[in-house]
């Protein structure tokens, strides 16, 4: 039976592929599946492990992450932006952004009907000679991560792909190294989700406090009334009567 590892648009495991056919007796078989599907078959059994991108948090699932992927748009090949090295998200404005990140939105981008924003390595996936694809500036990245079921971490045909993915060679020790430094990717992702929500919360509370000081500052002064009890009035009466 062969050994299964999925792989979603955009991803090119072929060099992992050729690595394992020199090192392992086990057939591989990489997969193209969509995202959800892959997600799907890996929870399910369908599949040993799955090269996923952005993959959900699941107790029941073990991943390390691998690479970020820029995001691109793509447009028309005579679109303004063809001229353009990079694009900003806020020169998309007016623009019509559609929906999806396959072959069908790249499909309705060709029909001229809109514009697409995609991970960069899905744009190349499905590129065609009558769209361009420009790296966006402002908009979110996405990442790619090796997934496979928890209670499966000991299972030395896992070991070994997180081994080659890794970098590791031919000779290096696996197994119960192997999930130690699954284990510490875990812990380093989570301290960087945890940052990256300190950070997002230090960034909305200090657009708080400026809001909350602008209104204060524009709110309007209340007028003297004429005669009034002010100090400089009662001044003016105390003078006025020792004349």
């Amino acid at each position: 039976m062969s050994f299964i590892v999925a792989f979603v648009p955009g991803v090119v495991p072929g060099k992992w592929g050729r690595t394992w056919n020199e090192r392992e007796s086990e057939t591989l078989e990489l997969r193209p599946l969509g995202e959800a599907v892959a997600l799907a078959e890996l929870r399910e059994g369908g599949i040993a492990m799955a090269l996923l991108r952005d993959p959900p948090e699941d107790d029941a699932l073990r991943s390390i992450p691998l690479y970020r992927e820029q995001p691109v748009v793509v447009a028309p090949k005579d679109h303004a932006i063809a001229d353009l090295a990079r694009i900003d998200l806020a020169d998309l404005a007016g623009e019509t952004l559609l929906e999806g990140t396959g072959a069908d939105a790249v499909e309705l981008v060709a029909a001229n009907v809109g514009v697409a924003i995609m991970p960069q390595g899905v744009a190349r996936a499905h590129s065609r000679r009558d769209v361009i694809a420009r790296p966006l500036d402002g908009a979110d990245d996405t990442g790619i991560a090796l997934v496979w079921r928890s209670g499966d971490a000991g299972d030395d045909r896992v070991q070994a792909f997180i081994g080659i993915v890794r970098g590791r060679t031919a000779n290096s020790s696996r197994g119960a190294s192997g999930t130690a430094e699954a284990e510490a990717l875990q812990q380093a992702k989570a301290a960087q989700r945890a940052a990256k929500a300190a950070k997002k919360k230090a960034k909305q509370d200090a657009a708080a406090k400026s809001a909350a000081a602008t209104r204060k500052g524009a709110r309007p002064t209340r007028p003297g009334r004429p005669g009034g009890r002010s100090g400089g009035g009662a001044s003016r009466r105390r003078g006025s009567g020792r004349g």
